[in-house]
C-alpha cells in the first residue's frame, strides 16, 4: 500500500465484510464481524503502522473462538463485493502471504506462496495448491513487480 490504511480503508472493509461494529482503539481499528446462523464471531484489528521488531509495518489481526492469525508486513488488501471477502496481502521479492477474511466470519491463511504461483496454470496444480493460488490471485492487480527487496530462505 503506498498510503496508510485510513478511516476510509476500515469503513470499505467493515462494509464488504458486514461488520457490525468497526471502531478505533488508540492504535488500531477494530471490527466485529458474526455469523448469527452458524454461531460464529471474528474480531479482525488492523494496526496501520505498530512496531514489529526494528521496523514498522502495517499488522492484521485475527481472533475467532478457536484460532488467532497475524499477518506482519501487510503491504496492501483488495476488497472483493461479490465473493464478500477482504485479501489482506505480504509480499517479498519471491513469496506472498495472504489472509482472507470473508462475510461469514470465517478467515482463511496462506503463508510463503512462491509469487510464480499465482499467474500459473492452475489445471497443473494439486488440489491442495490450486486453492491458495487461486485465493491469492485476487490480489494481483496491487503487488509489486517482486524485483525490489531479497527474501531469506
Amino acid at each position: 500500500m503506498n498510503t496508510e490504511f485510513s478511516k476510509q480503508d476500515a469503513e470499505k472493509v467493515g462494509k464488504v465484510l458486514g461488520a457490525e461494529k468497526t471502531s478505533f482503539e488508540k492504535d488500531h481499528y477494530r471490527l466485529k464481524i458474526t455469523n448469527h446462523e452458524e454461531k460464529r464471531i471474528l474480531v479482525l484489528e488492523i494496526y496501520p503502522k505498530t512496531e514489529l521488531g526494528k521496523a514498522r509495518g502495517m499488522l492484521v489481526v485475527v481472533y475467532t473462538g478457536n484460532s488467532h492469525l497475524q499477518l506482519h508486513n501487510c503491504t496492501g488488501y483488495v476488497v472483493s463485493e461479490e465473493l464478500a471477502e477482504v485479501t489482506f496481502v505480504a509480499e517479498t521479492a519471491r513469496r506472498l502471504s495472504g489472509l482472507v477474511v470473508e462475510r461469514g466470519a470465517s478467515c482463511s491463511l496462506y503463508a510463503g506462496l512462491n509469487r510464480e504461483l499465482i499467474s500459473s496454470d492452475f489445471t497443473q496444480l494439486g488440489v491442495e495448491v490450486m486453492l491458495s493460488g487461486v485465493a491469492l490471485s485476487l490480489a494481483e492487480e496491487i503487488l509489486g513487480s517482486g524485483d525490489s527487496e531479497t527474501d531469506d530462505e
